[in-house]
């Protein structure tokens, strides 16, 4: 495998966000360079299933995708950045289509083939473009095998991020990001990275809690390294649950997606009664939060595993076309969809907060960018709609493509970085810690900082997670590091900007609610969080 000590943009993360800003570079920069933790296709991406959202129809309209968004965020939406974002949609789709992902087609009224439109919770049209129901695995297998093939994009494959280098850290005059130190996964070796520009496409943390949706690679890391680097982050505490995750002990919180509930899917409760329309006149239909809280209370009043969700009343052949991965996903653990309800619950799914950037994707740190869902746009505010994520990932790896070009020329190469230091650090002989203290975290996290919160929750989840902080930091500068001792110092800080988050907002918003605060505050505001910058922490 290549190594790699210097390079003019280095990106962190390969899901459509990473993926689609080298490949709008690469046609102008020769030395580009993508960081992976695992193989390029193992992210975020290869999951979502129900598509983009996108105006794409006479029948639709740019500002219903804005009403609808902002409605969705429930007040803390930046109107501008929805707007702007809604605007970009169309162009961003047409540059997909471009590349060659291949979007599901029909057949309108006189034969002609056009893109099909399925809608989803919060939307009041169809809008959202899809390949079959695994739209992020069809994204990232065209932009990854464009970017296989491109001289001028070099891949690190199982490597992880551990640090970012500041000119700060290294008491330069400069506070600019300069490279970043990466562990080897293959080899073990720590080296470090030197770069023009850095681009964080990490992600979410969902990691941090015990049912996720997400892959084991979400767990915080860009969101846990630019604030150690000095970047604020905002809203830490809207996590958005997604309502619906197969249910069963080897599913490993398989999704179903949003679209099968847009099709006609019912949730109904253990004797077969449905109950969303207790809970908004929307129904299936309504946005996220609203349907993961009703069925987090209906499972805490009937104190059952799960609810069910019904497709039963469809022919095989309609669910078999719309949804055919899920389907056969399904059958693998027992259940034909066709026949029967099957069993869900909602899990960790989005982080809809993160750091701070301008509509560049540029954070508080020169030279550092961050996109995709590791960012805070304004765009998402207390709630993400639905299929908003990858149409987030691709406008703004679009506008931090065209801000880096516009200042490459001007910025030179960075400084050669010091080499990662182990000489006072021995290899562990206690892993069990690791691993403990992984578990802990992650059902503190889901009993205490789930879908309903208390303050009382919140004050346990955070002496319990500034124990967990006090015992990795002492880890962290006596043992070699390790992958999962990055990744359990990286949510074990995002843990806590989540946790400090929480109990700053005194009200229910969107993704947070709490029993002591069950009404929304007069004052509409963002929790912003501005870390301390400490040069312990190179």
């Amino acid at each position: 495998m290549t190594h790699i000590t210097e390079t003019d943009v280095l990106i962190i993360g390969s899901g459509a966000a990473g993926l689609s800003l080298a490949l709008e570079l690469a046609e102008h920069v020769d030395n580009i360079t993508i960081l992976s933790k695992a193989a390029l296709e193992t992210c975020n991406t290869q999951y979502a299933q129900g598509g983009i959202s996108a105006v794409l129809s006479g029948d639709d309209s740019l500002a219903s995708h804005v009403e609808d968004t902002l409605n969705a965020g429930a007040g803390l939406c930046d109107a501008e950045i929805v707007k702007f974002t809604v605007e970009q949609g169309p162009e961003r789709i047409a540059w997909l289509i471009e590349q060659g992902v291949p979007f599901t087609q029909v057949n309108d009224s006189e034969g002609k083939p056009i893109y099909h439109l399925t809608k989803e919770g919060g939307h009041s049209h169809r809008r959202v473009i899809h390949a079959e129901d695994a739209t992020g695995r069809a994204i990232l297998s065209t932009l990854s095998d464009k970017v296989k093939r491109s001289p001028n994009i070099h891949l690190l494959e199982h490597h992880i991020a551990v640090d970012l280098i500041t000119g700060t850290k290294l008491g330069l005059s400069t506070s600019r990001c300069l490279g970043m130190y990466v562990l080897n996964l293959n080899t073990g070796e720590v080296n470090a990275i030197q770069a023009r520009f850095v681009i964080l496409a990490t992600g979410g943390a969902g990691k941090a809690y015990l049912y996720t949706s997400n892959p084991d690679v979400a767990t915080g890391d860009g969101i846990a390294m630019a604030w150690r680097a000095g970047c604020r982050v905002a809203n830490m505490e809207f996590i958005q649950f997604h309502p619906t995750c197969l249910y069963h002990p080897d599913a490993k919180s398989f999704l179903i997606s949003e679209a099968v509930r847009g099709e006609g899917g019912r949730l109904l409760l253990p004797d077969g009664s449905p109950f969303m329309n207790q809970f908004d006149p929307r129904a299936e239909l309504a946005p996220r939060d609203i349907v993961a809280r009703a069925i987090d209370h209906e499972m805490k009043r009937l104190g059952c595993e799960s609810v069910f969700l019904d497709m039963s009343h469809k022919s095989h052949d309609f669910i078999i076309q719309h949804f055919p991965n899920i389907y056969f996903h399904c059958m693998e653990f027992g259940f034909n969809m066709g026949d029967k309800p099957i069993p869900v619950v909602p899990a960790a799914h989005y982080t809809c907060g993160g750091v701070i950037t301008d509509r560049n994707g540029q954070t508080d740190v020169e030279g550092l960018y961050a996109i995709g869902e590791v960012a805070f746009t304004g765009l998402h505010g207390a709630n993400r709609m639905a299929s908003n994520s990858l149409l987030e990932c691709l406008v703004f790896a679009h506008t931090a493509s065209r801000d880096i070009l516009a200042q490459l020329k001007e910025i030179p190469p960075p400084p050669a970085l010091p080499a990662w230091d182990e000489s006072r650090v021995t290899d562990s002989d206690e892993e069990v810690v690791v691993s403990h203290n992984w578990e802990e975290l992650r059902r503190f996290m889901w009993d205490y900082v789930g879908i309903v919160r208390s303050t009382k929750r919140l004050q346990r989840a955070q002496h319990r997670v500034d124990l967990l902080k006090s015992e990795m930091s002492e880890y962290y500068s006596n043992f070699r590091i390790t992958n999962d001792l990055i990744e359990l110092r990286n949510l074990t800080l995002v843990a806590d900007l989540i946790i400090r988050s929480a109990k700053i907002r005194r009200e229910s918003r969107g993704l947070h609610y709490t029993l002591d605060y069950p009404k929304l505050d007069s004052i509409v505001q963002n929790t912003i969080l501005v870390p301390e910058i400490k040069k312990e922490n190179l």
